[in-house]
């Protein structure tokens, strides 16, 4: 899994995360997942993934810890 990237502009502090079904992902991110169905996708302002986590409460967790304001996306 990735950890966040700190590439967002200083005024948007927004992420966005979204869970995403495992099966939907290609095969090397797939064996990574170590046998979760979903997984969680961070994305900036710009629609560019910063992370993959293993669960939501992790996901928010991450995007705190880096001062970012996470949003579920449904």
């Amino acid at each position: 899994m990735q950890d966040i990237e700190t590439n967002t502009s200083a005024t948007d502090r927004t992420v966005y995360v979204k869970s995403i079904a495992v099966s939907d992902l290609p095969r090397e991110v797939r064996e990574q997942a170590e046998g979760l169905e979903q997984i969680y996708a961070v994305h900036d302002s710009e629609g560019q993934q910063i992370a993959l986590v293993g669960d939501r409460k992790l996901a928010f967790s991450l995007a705190r810890e880096h001062d970012y304001a996470p949003v579920m996306v449904h």
